[in-house]
Protein backbone atom coordinates (compact mmCIF):
# COMPACT_ATOMS: atom_id res chain seq x y z
CA UNK A 1 0.00 0.00 0.00
CA UNK A 2 1.38 3.62 -1.26
CA UNK A 3 1.38 5.80 2.14
CA UNK A 4 -0.55 9.08 2.47
CA UNK A 5 0.19 12.43 2.96
CA UNK A 6 0.21 12.15 6.75
CA UNK A 7 3.17 12.74 8.93
CA UNK A 8 3.11 10.63 12.60
CA UNK A 9 5.76 11.59 15.46
CA UNK A 10 6.61 9.32 17.83
CA UNK A 11 8.42 9.77 21.35
CA UNK A 12 9.67 6.25 23.39
CA UNK A 13 10.56 4.36 20.57
CA UNK A 14 13.65 2.80 22.30
CA UNK A 15 11.24 1.30 25.12
CA UNK A 16 9.41 -1.68 24.76
CA UNK A 17 5.57 -0.79 23.77
CA UNK A 18 7.65 2.29 21.72
CA UNK A 19 9.38 0.16 19.87
CA UNK A 20 6.77 -2.08 18.33
CA UNK A 21 4.92 0.69 17.80
CA UNK A 22 7.77 2.35 15.81
CA UNK A 23 8.00 -1.18 13.88
CA UNK A 24 3.53 -1.11 13.25
CA UNK A 25 3.92 2.51 11.97
CA UNK A 26 6.31 2.14 9.29
CA UNK A 27 4.76 -0.98 8.49
CA UNK A 28 1.28 0.36 8.19
CA UNK A 29 1.39 1.65 4.92
CA UNK A 30 -0.78 4.56 6.35
CA UNK A 31 2.36 7.26 7.05
CA UNK A 32 4.62 8.78 4.30
CA UNK A 33 7.07 9.92 6.96
CA UNK A 34 7.37 8.47 10.63
CA UNK A 35 9.36 11.09 12.82
CA UNK A 36 10.87 9.09 16.05
CA UNK A 37 12.66 11.91 18.50
CA UNK A 38 15.52 10.02 20.38
CA UNK A 39 18.35 10.72 22.70
CA UNK A 40 20.84 8.81 20.45
CA UNK A 41 20.73 7.39 16.97
CA UNK A 42 18.39 4.44 16.36
CA UNK A 43 19.87 1.43 14.94
CA UNK A 44 17.31 1.29 12.57
CA UNK A 45 17.00 2.14 8.93
CA UNK A 46 13.93 2.43 7.01
CA UNK A 47 12.75 4.92 3.93
CA UNK A 48 9.72 6.26 5.50
CA UNK A 49 11.66 7.20 9.02
CA UNK A 50 13.30 10.28 9.91
CA UNK A 51 15.22 10.20 13.40
CA UNK A 52 15.63 13.05 15.45
CA UNK A 53 18.07 13.56 18.18
CA UNK A 54 17.34 15.95 21.03
CA UNK A 55 17.70 16.79 25.16
CA UNK A 56 14.45 16.66 25.29
CA UNK A 57 14.72 20.18 26.93
CA UNK A 58 12.02 22.52 26.81
CA UNK A 59 13.99 24.70 24.62
CA UNK A 60 15.11 21.24 22.42
CA UNK A 61 11.46 20.57 22.16
CA UNK A 62 10.44 24.30 20.63
CA UNK A 63 13.22 23.74 18.21
CA UNK A 64 12.24 20.87 16.95
CA UNK A 65 8.18 21.15 16.62
CA UNK A 66 8.99 24.56 14.74
CA UNK A 67 9.76 22.40 11.82
CA UNK A 68 7.03 20.20 11.97
CA UNK A 69 3.96 19.32 11.53
CA UNK A 70 2.63 15.61 12.40
CA UNK A 71 -0.83 14.83 12.19
CA UNK A 72 -0.80 12.19 14.81
CA UNK A 73 1.79 12.41 17.66
CA UNK A 74 2.39 8.57 20.00
CA UNK A 75 3.82 9.21 23.12
CA UNK A 76 4.96 5.82 24.73
CA UNK A 77 7.59 8.11 27.08
CA UNK A 78 7.92 6.15 30.25
CA UNK A 79 10.05 5.26 33.19
CA UNK A 80 10.15 3.95 37.04
CA UNK A 81 10.78 6.13 40.19
CA UNK A 82 13.91 3.47 40.53
CA UNK A 83 15.62 4.51 37.45
CA UNK A 84 14.91 8.14 37.43
CA UNK A 85 16.51 8.07 40.62
CA UNK A 86 13.80 10.95 41.90
CA UNK A 87 9.85 11.88 41.86
CA UNK A 88 11.41 15.45 40.24
CA UNK A 89 13.23 13.15 37.79
CA UNK A 90 10.33 10.49 36.93
CA UNK A 91 7.67 13.75 36.54
CA UNK A 92 9.93 15.27 34.24
CA UNK A 93 10.30 12.09 31.77
CA UNK A 94 6.04 10.71 32.78
CA UNK A 95 4.35 14.36 32.92
CA UNK A 96 6.85 17.58 31.90
CA UNK A 97 7.95 16.20 28.03
CA UNK A 98 4.50 14.77 26.85
CA UNK A 99 2.45 18.05 28.03
CA UNK A 100 5.77 20.17 26.53
CA UNK A 101 5.03 18.22 22.92
CA UNK A 102 1.34 18.09 23.67
CA UNK A 103 1.43 21.74 23.84
CA UNK A 104 3.72 22.59 20.82
CA UNK A 105 2.31 20.14 18.72
CA UNK A 106 -1.15 21.20 19.15
CA UNK A 107 -0.32 25.21 18.32
CA UNK A 108 1.69 23.06 14.52
CA UNK A 109 -2.20 21.48 14.02
CA UNK A 110 -1.63 18.43 15.14
CA UNK A 111 -4.73 16.28 15.29
CA UNK A 112 -4.57 13.49 17.56
CA UNK A 113 -2.76 12.64 20.42
CA UNK A 114 -2.34 8.85 21.34
CA UNK A 115 -0.64 7.99 24.91
CA UNK A 116 1.16 5.15 26.68
CA UNK A 117 -0.45 6.09 30.22
CA UNK A 118 -1.79 3.21 33.22
CA UNK A 119 -4.54 1.39 34.99
CA UNK A 120 -5.47 3.54 38.14
CA UNK A 121 -4.35 6.77 36.59
CA UNK A 122 -5.95 9.39 38.44
CA UNK A 123 -4.59 13.03 39.39
CA UNK A 124 -6.21 12.69 43.04
CA UNK A 125 -4.38 9.37 43.83
CA UNK A 126 -2.60 8.45 47.24
CA UNK A 127 0.62 6.95 44.94
CA UNK A 128 3.19 9.00 43.09
CA UNK A 129 2.68 7.14 40.03
CA UNK A 130 -0.61 6.95 39.46
CA UNK A 131 -1.00 10.98 40.71
CA UNK A 132 1.49 11.51 37.58
CA UNK A 133 -0.28 9.77 35.09
CA UNK A 134 -3.91 11.35 36.01
CA UNK A 135 -2.60 14.88 36.16
CA UNK A 136 -1.33 13.99 32.53
CA UNK A 137 -4.31 12.49 31.58
CA UNK A 138 -6.16 15.16 33.15
CA UNK A 139 -4.06 18.04 31.32
CA UNK A 140 -3.77 16.59 27.88
CA UNK A 141 -7.35 16.31 27.45
CA UNK A 142 -7.90 19.53 28.53
CA UNK A 143 -5.74 20.97 24.83
CA UNK A 144 -8.88 19.61 23.15
CA UNK A 145 -7.27 17.87 20.33
CA UNK A 146 -9.43 16.60 17.57
CA UNK A 147 -8.63 13.62 18.95
CA UNK A 148 -7.41 12.05 22.20
CA UNK A 149 -6.32 8.21 22.58
CA UNK A 150 -5.60 6.77 25.92
CA UNK A 151 -4.39 3.28 26.61
CA UNK A 152 -4.45 2.25 29.89
CA UNK A 153 -3.32 -1.02 30.45
CA UNK A 154 -2.13 -2.88 33.54
CA UNK A 155 1.14 -4.65 33.73
CA UNK A 156 3.40 -4.81 30.27
CA UNK A 157 4.39 -8.61 29.13
CA UNK A 158 7.20 -8.41 26.75
CA UNK A 159 10.32 -8.89 26.15
CA UNK A 160 12.27 -5.57 28.05
CA UNK A 161 16.14 -4.99 27.40
CA UNK A 162 15.87 -3.12 30.74
CA UNK A 163 14.78 -5.91 33.19
CA UNK A 164 11.84 -5.02 35.76
CA UNK A 165 11.87 -7.88 39.06
CA UNK A 166 8.65 -6.59 40.40
CA UNK A 167 7.05 -6.31 37.41
CA UNK A 168 8.07 -10.07 35.99
CA UNK A 169 7.03 -11.67 39.15
CA UNK A 170 3.84 -9.27 38.93
CA UNK A 171 3.18 -11.16 35.54
CA UNK A 172 4.55 -14.54 36.79
CA UNK A 173 1.63 -14.61 39.66
CA UNK A 174 -0.81 -13.41 37.70
CA UNK A 175 -0.48 -16.28 35.16
CA UNK A 176 -0.69 -18.82 38.03
CA UNK A 177 -4.09 -17.50 39.89
CA UNK A 178 -5.92 -16.45 36.93
CA UNK A 179 -7.36 -19.74 36.60
CA UNK A 180 -8.75 -19.28 39.62
CA UNK A 181 -10.43 -16.33 39.18
CA UNK A 182 -11.05 -16.22 35.23
CA UNK A 183 -12.11 -13.14 33.98
CA UNK A 184 -13.65 -11.35 36.66
CA UNK A 185 -10.43 -9.10 37.31
CA UNK A 186 -9.68 -8.79 33.49
CA UNK A 187 -9.16 -5.05 33.61
CA UNK A 188 -5.99 -5.81 35.61
CA UNK A 189 -4.47 -8.57 33.37
CA UNK A 190 -1.16 -8.33 31.86
CA UNK A 191 -1.49 -7.39 28.65
CA UNK A 192 1.38 -8.10 26.05
CA UNK A 193 3.03 -5.40 24.98
CA UNK A 194 2.28 -5.77 21.07
CA UNK A 195 -0.76 -5.77 21.64
CA UNK A 196 -0.74 -2.12 22.75
CA UNK A 197 1.25 -1.39 19.78
CA UNK A 198 -0.93 -2.68 18.07
CA UNK A 199 -4.13 -1.21 19.56
CA UNK A 200 -2.15 2.38 19.28
CA UNK A 201 -1.93 2.15 15.54
CA UNK A 202 -5.24 0.48 14.74
CA UNK A 203 -6.96 2.92 16.69
CA UNK A 204 -4.87 5.83 14.89
CA UNK A 205 -5.76 5.06 11.31
CA UNK A 206 -9.42 5.23 12.03
CA UNK A 207 -11.61 8.01 11.26
CA UNK A 208 -12.34 11.23 13.71
CA UNK A 209 -15.18 11.39 14.96
CA UNK A 210 -16.12 14.71 16.81
CA UNK A 211 -18.60 12.53 19.30
CA UNK A 212 -15.42 10.31 20.14
CA UNK A 213 -13.10 13.02 20.93
CA UNK A 214 -11.37 11.70 24.13
CA UNK A 215 -11.20 7.66 24.08
CA UNK A 216 -9.80 5.09 26.99
CA UNK A 217 -8.93 2.30 26.61
CA UNK A 218 -7.99 -1.02 29.30
CA UNK A 219 -6.31 -3.44 29.19
CA UNK A 220 -9.27 -6.18 28.90
CA UNK A 221 -10.08 -4.24 25.28
CA UNK A 222 -6.40 -3.32 24.40
CA UNK A 223 -5.49 -7.64 24.57
CA UNK A 224 -8.12 -8.30 21.84
CA UNK A 225 -5.66 -6.90 19.56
Amino acid sequence: MEPSARIALLLGSTGLVGGLCLRQLLDSGVYAKVIAVTRAKLPLAHSHLENIISDFSPASLEALMSGIHADDVFCCLGTTLKKAGSKAAFEQVDYSIPMILARLAKKTGTKQFLLVSALGANPDSALFYSRVKGRLERDLIALNFDRTLILQPSLLDGDREEFRLAESLSVIAYRCIKPLIGSHFSRIQPVKADCVARCLVAEAIKPVTSDRSVIRITSDLIGQY
